[in-house]
């Protein structure tokens, strides 16, 4: 059994939670918030031994053997710093840090100090995904001649959402940062690496009430993203992400090849893991739907779906950690999600395309 400590009470609460107490091979025995009576709180609520108001209060305890991290991305950095120095295994909410650089010397000393670091990169884990990637990997639709992918939401729609977190550039909010990591890690891992990039962001909501004051207070994140991608094998890659429109189809991914045609898409606006359905048409023939195999399906539905996929995540860092070998999503795919959200901004900045680097010089340089 590996005992864990939770920091970050929010997702945390909703999601991590209940996934690691639902997996068999994971204890939560800590508790962290910044507010010791909220720690306590939380502690008591689910049965969890211990409550702290410091990381390294934490770290002290002999039981935690590895702690996860869903803090707010301006957090991450330090946070997860401060665990792998101790040597503690790590799971991290995405995007990883605010810039690359962070994500960067955090992989190294995860590799340093031979810690097994996950990144919670779920779409990994969702059984429409998998069936997705294993026809794309059977050659289902040839040489790649053309990829969409749209992923629109209405979360931060409502003009009366307050001020937080999300609504600054300087603390890791935006859709680039919360919808536009998970799309660059799955690109890389269905597609391959991107060879250059050109980026537009927007923000439609240009001020939100401040809870604190109640003025209203500029917003400088982005909430509209448009990126027009080139893969290393030369496909043309378009990716379009909202988090302010009302829109059935919410997260649609088109594959079209020299052979056939791909599609894997959700029209379900309350839970962004289940409802992924998959159809394909190879040359001639009518669009289908294939059906998901139950060897992929997930075991157990949850109230909130993301349980389903983060217990999966769970599932591969539990396997790193027994075997005490790095597994995938590790940081290293955190680092490579982070440099293409951090060369969109300087593509929105310059107004111009940006030469993405392997992941590999990049480890090196």
């Amino acid at each position: 059994m590996i005992g864990v400590a939770i920091a970050g009470t929010g997702f945390g609460q909703k999601v991590h939670i209940p996934g690691f107490q639902a997996h068999p091979l994971t204890e939560i025995v800590a508790v962290y918030h910044r507010d010791i009576n909220k720690a306590k709180a939380i502690a008591a609520a689910n049965n969890i031994l211990y409550a702290r108001d410091t990381i390294a209060d934490i770290l002290s305890i002999p039981e935690v053997q590895a702690v996860s991290i869903s803090t707010p991305p301006f957090l991450h950095y330090e946070m997860a710093k401060t665990v792998l120095q101790a040597g503690k295994h790590l799971l991290l909410e995405k995007p990883v840090t605010l810039n690359v650089s962070e994500a960067k010397k955090l992989y190294q000393l995860a590799k340093d100090k031979g810690a097994i670091a996950t990144v919670d990169f779920e779409f990994r884990f969702v059984p429409g995904w998998q069936l997705f990637s294993e026809l794309l990997s059977a050659d289902y639709v040839g040489k790649l001649r053309l990829i969409r992918i749209d992923w629109l939401g209405s979360s931060r729609a409502d003009t009366s959402r307050p001020w937080n977190w999300y609504s600054s550039q300087d603390k890791g909010g935006g859709a680039l940062g919360s919808l536009g990591s998970h799309a660059f890690d799955y690109i890389y891992w269905l597609f391959g690496p991107v060879r250059r990039l050109n980026a537009y962001l927007s923000t439609a909501i240009s001020a939100r009430v401040d809870p604190a004051s109640g003025e209203l207070k500029p917003v400088d994140t982005d909430d509209n993203c448009l990126l027009s991608l080139e893969l290393a094998d030369g496909t043309p890659c378009q990716v379009t992400i909202s988090a302010v429109v009302q829109a059935s189809r919410t997260h649609w991914v088109e594959v079209y090849g020299d052979r056939g045609t791909l599609v894997l898409g959700s029209e379900n606006q309350k839970d962004y893991i289940h409802g992924f359905r998959v159809w394909g048409s190879q040359l001639g023939k009518p669009l289908t739907e294939i059906e998901i195999p139950n060897r992929l399906m997930f075991p157990q539905h949850y109230t909130d779906g993301r349980i389903s996929a983060f217990i999966r995540v769970i599932d591969q860092w539990v396997k790193g950690i027994e075997s005490q070998q790095q597994t995938v999503p590790s940081l290293q795919q955190g680092v490579y999600s982070q440099l293409l959200m951090d060369l969109s901004h300087k593509s929105h900045e310059t107004t111009s395309w940006v030469d993405v680097p392997s992941l590999d010089s990049y480890l090196e340089s």
